[in-house]
């Protein structure tokens, strides 16, 4: 199973949503709290460009946050990208 990077903040209904889908496929999560952190939001807006969250990384490949997610599942992508990363 593949290596799922997620930067969150603790009051985000779409983190939460993202959470919950890997959690239904089975896969658990690296949390990045950037609410905690402001270093760490910094750090997530250099690797992904964006400053909202959620952003997700699936192994290297930046998923970006939980509606690209939530389509990569719904056009049948995030089973393959989970196992093959």
């Amino acid at each position: 199973m593949a290596r799922v990077l997620m930067y969150t903040t603790a009051i985000c209904p779409y983190c939460v949503n993202a959470k919950k889908l890997l959690a239904q496929k089975g896969v658990s999560v690296e949390e990045i709290r950037v609410d905690q952190n402001p270093q760490l939001r910094t750090e997530m807006m250099q690797k992904s460009g964006q400053r909202t969250v959620p952003q997700i990384w699936i192994g290297e490949l930046h998923v970006g946050g939980f509606t690209d997610l939530w389509a990569l599942d719904k056009q049948g992508k995030l089973d393959g990208l989970l196992q093959n990363n």
